[in-house]
């Protein structure tokens, strides 16, 4: 009886001792499709100038144009390539060229001493904007994203005005790299896209061609970040649009037609083909 009585005790304390043994094998494993997702960021940016961010709608201080929302998600891998964040860059232009021009007050522009394609000193103001229409675009020579399609998209219009380039409009392709844009070199970039009489390339000292830059809006701190923009405005009549460089050659020639006649752009724009 008593052997029996401590078989029986044995086995009650083998099945309590089992009961408190953790189950092996039995926790739910992480379900990573149930992780949360990550969390996007949202801010604001302009259109033609990507530097300019805030968070919260507004205009951009450089152009005037509206902020646009720009999201993208904190995990992501920055890109530290530069010829990668350049056409980062450009696609982002791409994608927000349906934008409308920005209408722009009369611009407070200096009358500093630079050099044309040819060589000859001229005075900015005074010599190629003083009382006429002109449209200007940014570029330098050794540039291999957008300053070619600029370039083309110049020679686009400048065909479709036609006889009026250099008599109604002139054009003016301003380097953003003096240093290195000699006017031999900038002669040799326009020939390439047939540049004719009415459109100047403009190169100078690098502190003369900076302080143009900050007053057409155009200053960045790489040459490479300079923005695909296109000034088109009246000086007689201080109508001024800041608008896509790469866009419609039709488009642009529309905005060109209406800053002669004194008219403010109404167009939206396109990205060109």
């Amino acid at each position: 009886m008593k052997h029996l009585y401590l078989k029986t005790l044995i086995l009650v304390l083998f099945i309590c001792t089992l009961a408190f043994i953790p189950a092996q094998g039995q926790e739910t494993p992480h379900d990573a499709s149930k992780a949360s997702p990550t969390k996007t960021e949202v801010h604001y940016s302009c259109p033609m100038h990507p530097d300019v961010k805030a968070n919260k709608p507004g205009k951009c201080p450089k152009c005037g144009m509206d902020l646009r929302v720009v999201r993208h998600e904190e995990a992501a891998a920055e890109v530290s390539s530069h010829d990668a964040a350049a056409t980062t860059s450009n696609a982002s232009f791409a994608e927000t060229a349906s934008t409308r021009s920005a209408q722009l007050p009369k611009l407070n522009i200096p009358d500093i001493e630079l050099l044309d394609q040819n060589g000859r000193k001229i005075h900015f103001y005074t010599d190629l904007v003083k009382g006429h229409t002109v449209a200007i675009n940014f570029i330098f020579t050794t540039c291999t994203t957008i300053c070619p399609p600029l370039g083309a998209t110049f020679a686009r219009v400048q065909k479709e005005l036609g006889d009026k380039v250099g008599r109604d409009v002139r054009f003016i392709s301003i380097s953003v790299d003096p240093a290195t844009d000699t006017p031999e070199r900038l002669k040799a970039w326009g020939a390439k896209f047939h540049a004719g009489d009415g459109w100047t390339f403009v190169t100078g000292n690098k502190p003369q061609v900076d302080e143009l830059l900050r007053a057409l809006g155009a200053s960045s701190a790489r040459r490479e970040d300079h923005s695909p923009t296109v000034l088109i405005g009246n000086d007689a009549s201080g109508n001024w649009t800041r608008t896509y460089g790469l866009a419609k050659a039709s488009q642009l020639v529309q905005i060109i037609n209406d800053a002669i006649a004194g008219k403010p752009a109404t167009t939206a724009m396109e990205t060109s083909n």
